[in-house]
């Protein structure tokens, strides 16, 4: 059995973790963390009441490292680094569900996270957690870069035309609609029920932290130096996200063609469905599945995708990432 450590357990991505890895016959959860809490799992998350019979505790890399071989970390950005800092000296493997190692340098860090890295050294180096473009770099690795939710509903949509040729790196347009658990479980104005139902919303309009990751990413996948213009919009809707990506052709291609090239390019990955029907959220909820169209309108290429954001955009391929880590079949808890 691999030994596992979740810390930041009380959010909504922990959750969904933790139920996961419940049902992951190689994997047991031995220690859960929280920085302000201090009760039984159980008290902040009733649904986990006689399945996961442990308390919340500070965070101790030492500690932790007894009883774990593998510790998730669902921090805050920088206070993720840190741990995952003190974790990687004692041997512990580390999957990080922040920003913190994501993005290729501490110039672009500090510009969208308003803050000096804690570990710039590593950045550009640490394995991406995208196992359909990445695969090749995690089963190795010692600390993976779980990815955005957002990034991973426009990367894998992208990746494949880019690589070929078949669309221009600039000019595209990103418009991705997500439901309200993306905003994470801290109470905000603009997520109580009353301003967010029966609404739908922009916000961050041409400042969200993830469109230089989007950039990034598929610069690192393609070779090229990639322009995105990235727009979120707040859904009222529990979880999923849809998003709609506006690319310029570089060649003249038509949907069969598009959907051919998806279709090989993502052939033997599990969990990419390349569909001729429009994906709509509810297709992916609960599952770690991303389910991705492309239609020809008006000389443009658009691609659509569809992925719950709770499983295939955090705790799913956090999973999935750890089946590469320590040997287990890609699927297993997934499916």
């Amino acid at each position: 059995m691999t030994r596992v450590g979740i810390l930041g357990a009380t959010g909504y991505t922990a959750l969904e973790l933790i139920k996961l890895l419940l049902r992951h016959p190689g994997a047991t959860v031995t220690a859960v963390t929280s920085r302000q809490e201090k009760t039984h799992i159980s008290s902040v998350h009733p649904s986990l009441s006689g399945r996961l019979d442990l308390t919340l505790e500070d965070f101790g890399a030492e500690a932790l490292a007894e009883r774990c071989d593998c510790v998730f970390s669902c921090l805050p950005h920088v206070a993720s680094a840190e741990s995952c800092m003190a974790l990687l000296k004692t041997g512990v493997r580390v999957v990080d569900f922040s920003a913190d190692y994501r993005l290729d340098d501490a110039a672009t860090f500090q510009k969208w996270y308003e803050h000096e890295h804690p570990d710039p050294g590593r950045l550009g180096k640490v394995a991406y957690g995208l196992p359909e473009l990445f695969g090749d770099k995690i089963p190795a690795a010692d600390l993976v870069a779980n990815p955005g939710c957002y990034p991973t509903s426009a990367i894998l949509p992208l990746a494949p035309l880019l690589k070929e040729g078949w669309i221009e790196t600039q000019d595209i347009i990103v418009d991705s609609k997500s439901g309200v658990s993306g905003a994470g479980r801290t109470p905000k104005l603009n997520t109580l029920f009353p301003e967010c139902n029966e609404s739908i919303s922009a916000y961050s309009v041409g400042k969200h932290r993830h469109q230089p990751e989007i950039e990034q990413i598929l610069g690192r996948a393609t070779g090229k130096k990639v322009d995105v213009i990235f727009t979120p919009h707040l859904a009222p809707m529990d979880r999923g996200i849809l998003s709609v990506v506006y690319c310029r052709p570089t060649r003249s291609v038509t949907e069969e063609q598009v959907l051919s090239l998806l279709k090989e390019f993502y052939a033997g990955k599990p969990f990419v469905r390349i569909v001729k029907h429009l994906p709509a959220t509810k297709d992916t909820t609960h599952t770690n599945f991303v389910d991705i169209t492309a239609r020809v309108v008006k000389g443009r290429v658009l691609l659509i995708s569809a992925e719950d954001n709770l499983i295939k955009g955090a705790s799913g391929a956090a999973v999935q990432n750890f089946n590469l880590m320590f040997g287990y079949d890609e699927t297993t808890a997934l499916l």
